[in-house]
C-alpha cells in the first residue's frame, strides 16, 4: 500500500515537472526570472500586466465655441490656393490624422501638382508636446517600461543613449520634423501659406475667403463686428481656433489602444505581442523604448511613445522627392534649410524629431522623408543598417553609399552606438527575424480603437 502511495506521489511530481517544464519552454523568460519574481513572471507569461496602473486621461468636455469654429476651418478646403486642400486632406481623422495614401510626400500647391519635401506627420498626441529647447537630457525619459527592460527588477534603467552621452545637452520639443515652432497655432499657419502645400497666397486672400465663408458669422459672434476691420487679426484668430480644436477634441488623443487597456489590466497580450514588447524594451535588442518611451509618467499620464528628442538615423535619400533631384539639396533637419536659427550648429545637422509610435501600424510612410512604406521595411532598416549596409543603401562601383542623404562632414552625427545599431558589416543583427515579427505584432497594440475612447 505504501509503495503505491510513493508511486502516486512520484507520478504527480513527474507530471508537475513536465507541466512546469512545458510552461518554461514556451516562456520568453529565463528560469532566474521565475525564481526571483515568480508572481510577476507568472502573470506576464499569461500576457497580463503584473503592475496595473490607473491612467489619468485629459478631461472630455463639450467643445468650446472657438473649437467648433476650428473644426469648420480644419475641413474647409476653400482656404487653400487651389480651393481643394484642407487641413483634413493630409491629416485624415480616419487615419489617425495622418495621410490616407502611401505617398512619401503629399501633393499640393496652387494646382495640386506640387510635391512636398517631407512626410506629413500625424497631428495626434501633440497636446503634451513641450516647447523646443536645448538642455540637459531628462533621465526620466530614459527609464525602461513597467518591467524595467524585461529584467523584472524594481529599478533597472535602460542604458542612456550613447549618442548624447558626452554633453547630455539634447534638443527636444517643438513641432514639425525640425521643431521650428512651438504652438499649434503656428503649426497650422505653416502649411496654409506653404507654396507646396495649401499655398494660400497671402493673409489678405485668406481674409477675403473667411469673410465669405458659411461660418463668417461665428467670427462676429466670437470677436465682435470690429474684427473684420483687422485682416491679420482675423487670420490669426482662425489659426488659433484650429489649434483649440486640436487641443479640445478627444479624437486627437483618444488613448484607446490595446496597450492602454493592458496597462490598466483590461487586456492580455498575445504570445507574439508579449515577446515583441520585451524586445522593444530590451537594451540589447530593439532598445526602442530608449526613444519611444512606453512608461506612464510618475503622475499616471499615459505614455506618448516618444521622448520628444531628436536623432540622426541616416535614413537613405528618397528619390521620390522631387527636391532630391538637385544633388546640392540636402535636408539637414534641425540645422536647415527650413529652420535657420541653428544652421551653424553642425552637431545637430541631420537630426529629426522622434515621432510618437501610437497608431504607427496605420501609417503608410515612415521617417522624415517617407522613404519606407511598411513596418517590415522600417525594422529591416534598424536590423541591417550597420551590419548589412548593402541591403539599405545604393552600391556604386562596388562601394556602399552609407548615409547617402548626409554630406560626409555631418555623418558623424548619426547614431552608430545605441542598439539595435552598432556592429560592423557581416555581424549578426541584434534583432532576429522573429524579433522583427514580434515587435511589429506589439506595435499593432498601439492602434487606437480597441476600447471606448471616452474611457
Amino acid at each position: 500500500m505504501l509503495k503505491n502511495w510513493i508511486k502516486a506521489i512520484l507520478l504527480l511530481l513527474l507530471m508537475l515537472v513536465l507541466v512546469v517544464g512545458a510552461v518554461l519552454a514556451k516562456s520568453p523568460f529565463p528560469l532566474r526570472y521565475w525564481w526571483q519574481h515568480p508572481k510577476e513572471t507568472f502573470l506576464l507569461n499569461q500576457g497580463r500586466n503584473p503592475r496595473v496602473v490607473a491612467l489619468k486621461y485629459p478631461p472630455v468636455k463639450p467643445l468650446s465655441a472657438m473649437a467648433i469654429l476650428g473644426r469648420k476651418l480644419f475641413y474647409d478646403a476653400s482656404l487653400s490656393g487651389s480651393g481643394r486642400l484642407a487641413c483634413a486632406s493630409c491629416h485624415d481623422p480616419a487615419h489617425a490624422y495622418a495621410p490616407a495614401n502611401a505617398l512619401s510626400v503629399q501633393l499640393g500647391g496652387s494646382d495640386m501638382r506640387q510635391m512636398g519635401v517631407r512626410a506629413v506627420p500625424s497631428l495626434t498626441y501633440l497636446y503634451r508636446q513641450p516647447n523646443f529647447s536645448v538642455g540637459p537630457d531628462n533621465p526620466a525619459n530614459e527609464d525602461s517600461n513597467l518591467l524595467e527592460a524585461a529584467e523584472l527588477a524594481e529599478t533597472h534603467p535602460l542604458a542612456p543613449k550613447q549618442a548624447i552621452g558626452k554633453s547630455r545637452l539634447v534638443p527636444q520639443g517643438g513641432l514639425f520634423w525640425d521643431g521650428r515652432v512651438n504652438t499649434l497655432q503656428q503649426q497650422a499657419g505653416g502649411p496654409l501659406f506653404n507654396p507646396l502645400e495649401m499655398a494660400a497666397a497671402s493673409e489678405t486672400e485668406v481674409f477675403a475667403k473667411l469673410q465669405h465663408a458659411s461660418y463668417a458669422d461665428d467670427f462676429t459672434r466670437l470677436f465682435g463686428a470690429n474684427v473684420w476691420r483687422q485682416p491679420g487679426l482675423v487670420v490669426q484668430e482662425a489659426l488659433f481656433a484650429i489649434a483649440r480644436y486640436q487641443i479640445e477634441d478627444p479624437s486627437f488623443r483618444p488613448f484607446s489602444s490595446k496597450f492602454d487597456a493592458w496597462l490598466q489590466g483590461k487586456a492580455r497580450l498575445s504570445r507574439a505581442e508579449l515577446r515583441g514588447y520585451l524586445a522593444f524594451n530590451d537594451p540589447n535588442k530593439g532598445n526602442c523604448a530608449a526613444c519611444h518611451v512606453d512608461k506612464p509618467t510618475r503622475d499616471g499620464l499615459p505614455p506618448l511613445f516618444t521622448d520628444t528628442q531628436y536623432e540622426a538615423l541616416g535614413v537613405p535619400r528618397n528619390p521620390a522627392i522631387p527636391a532630391n533631384k538637385n544633388l546640392h539639396y540636402v535636408d539637414l533637419g534641425l540645422c536647415g534649410p527650413y529652420r535657420t536659427d541653428l544652421e551653424t550648429q553642425m552637431q545637430y545637422c541631420g537630426m529629426f524629431l522622434t515621432p510618437t509610435l501610437r497608431n504607427v501600424a496605420t501609417r503608410h510612410a515612415f521617417f522624415h522623408n517617407g522613404y519606407y512604406h511598411t513596418l517590415g521595411q522600417v525594422l529591416d532598416f534598424y536590423r541591417f543598417r550597420d551590419v548589412a549596409p548593402q541591403n539599405i543603401y545604393p552600391v556604386v562601383r562596388g562601394k556602399v553609399q552609407r548615409f547617402d542623404d548626409l554630406p560626409l562632414v555631418y555623418q558623424k552625427n548619426v547614431d552608430t552606438q545605441d542598439a539595435p545599431f552598432g556592429g560592423k558589416s557581416g555581424d549578426t543583427p541584434r534583432l532576429s527575424k522573429k524579433d522583427k515579427q514580434n515587435i511589429i505584432a506589439f506595435l499593432h497594440t498601439l492602434t487606437d480603437g480597441y476600447m471606448d475612447a471616452s474611457h
